[in-house]
């Protein structure tokens, strides 16, 4: 299971400039007149009309996405004074330029306060789990925490963390949902042992080759605060693992 690459994430400004170009030529093409913003389309007809109402959609999903809360006739009429430049606008630039710095700020707040609570919860719910499983016969806890139990005692040689090695595994959360499998994929890993989360860094050095745990690695042995987004894991969320090692590859 390897580190995270940094996730590159688009800027709020650059989409928002990338769909304003798009609605630029759909508005553009599409504009018949009139100025009630609050009208709705009960029908599309046009070829116009529909490649208008596909940007509005995509855009619309993915303000969505990021949980902005929007006016709808402040944000068309933002569009058509952009856009059609028929009137005096009603913000400034530097005002403008203003809101969006507060907006870009009150964002950073509401995420970061959504993670720590995400968190906090992830790890309540590993503590009080691994409380209970701990006390299970057959189940190892380490000095850092991890849990571990033995499916199968392989006899081979044990890794030692410079160590490349080949495994089969399956990761699952706490509730049993899947998010990672060599098996599905149909091919075994193969990584360096010092190339992965702490948690297997740690546990694969107790497996001698031929053996089988299963692993229960807590969220900070694991991918810690920031969590996995693209992989479905969240903050300080403890993983379950089975993993078979099949060799250390020299």
């Amino acid at each position: 299971m390897r580190e995270p690459k940094k996730e590159t994430v688009m800027r709020t400004s650059g989409k928002i400039l990338i769909l304003l170009a798009m609605l630029v030529m759909a508005v553009g093409c599409g504009h018949k007149g009139g100025n009630s913003v609050a009208s709705e389309k009960s029908a599309l007809g046009t070829f116009d009309e529909k490649v208008s109402y596909a940007f509005g959609r995509d855009m619309g999903a993915w303000l969505a996405n990021q949980k902005v809360q929007l006016d709808i006739d402040a944000f068309v009429q933002g569009v058509r004074d952009t856009i059609l430049a028929t009137g005096k606008p009603l913000m400034t630039p530097d005002s403008i330029q203003i809101v969006m710095g507060e907006f870009r700020r009150q964002s950073q707040a509401r995420m970061q306060a959504e993670a720590e609570a995400a968190g906090e919860k992830n790890r309540v719910e590993g503590e009080n789990f691994l409380k209970t499983n701990g006390a299970r016969e057959g189940v190892t806890t380490t000095a850092t925490g991890i849990q571990y139990e033995v499916m199968t005692m392989g006899t081979g040689p044990k890794p030692t963390e410079a160590d490349q090695v080949k495994v089969n595994y399956v990761g699952t959360l706490l509730d049993g949902t899947q998010f990672d499998s060599s098996i599905e994929r149909g091919t075994p890993a193969t990584f360096p042992l010092n190339g992965v989360i702490r948690g297997w860094t740690e546990g694969l050095q107790l497996m001698p080759v031929g053996s089988k745990f299963k692993f229960w690695i807590p969220g900070e042995l694991a991918y810690g605060k920031r969590g996995s987004p693209q992989g479905g894991i969240g903050p300080d969320q403890l993983l379950v693992f089975e993993v078979e090692l099949l060799e250390i590859v020299k």
